[in-house]
């Protein structure tokens, strides 16, 4: 992990750091947060939710992209590298000094973890907000079968729902998909040293 000075950082020293730096960070409000894995479960989650998301999107307008395609934000500028993003119909794509930015998601995946777990569910999701495209998000937690669902609703407000067990389900209505927990954890061993997941 690179050592960075605690300092104010602005957005053209970040976006340089990006390019010669061999971890990823994001900025906010001239704070960098690194965005380095290192976590099995963490590498595990992601890929379940961007395949599971890939096969149920196949022939349809709809498709899934992993953790190196940053978003713009307006609110929270340069951008954000979410672990999954869905974009339906055509990308639209903006260049921020050399990095392509997504304009139009409108479902953005989060796998907590301890250091980043308040920023992702708190200033980072509020940032999100300001995304015109953007309807639904889940932010998926490593340690247990617990994932949180926010939907925008007519209104423009987001209803929150807590999905909790490895038997239970969530429905992405901007897409039109069902995504079992079991198929989000497939493969991973909770804390408890319980057995991993597996697809019955």
């Amino acid at each position: 992990m690179t050592a960075l000075p605690k300092r104010k950082y602005t957005i053209e020293e970040y976006v340089e750091l990006l390019k010669t730096s061999e971890e990823r960070f994001e900025y906010f409000d001239g704070e960098l947060f690194s965005m380095a894995g290192g976590k099995f479960a963490h590498a595990e989650i992601s890929c379940n939710a961007l395949n599971v998301l890939r096969n149920r999107l196949v022939s349809r307008s709809c498709r899934a992209y992993n953790g190196e395609l940053a978003i713009k934000v307006p609110t929270a500028p340069p951008f954000r590298f979410p672990d999954t993003s869905v974009v339906c119909g055509t990308p639209i794509i903006e260049e921020f000094q050399g990095i392509d930015l997504l304009v139009n998601p409108i479902l953005i995946v989060e796998v907590l973890s301890d250091s980043t777990n308040s920023y992702d569910l708190n200033e980072k999701f509020v940032g999100y907000q300001s995304i015109e495209s953007f309807q639904e998000y889940l932010a998926i937690a490593q340690k247990r079968a617990h994932v949180i669902h926010h939907r925008r609703q007519a209104d423009g407000l987001w209803l929150r729902h807590d999905i909790i067990g490895l038997e239970s389900s969530v429905y992405l209505e901007s897409i039109n998909v069902t995504l079992t927990l079991q198929e989000i954890y497939e493969n991973v061993n909770f804390p408890d040293s319980q057995p991993p997941v597996t697809i019955q």
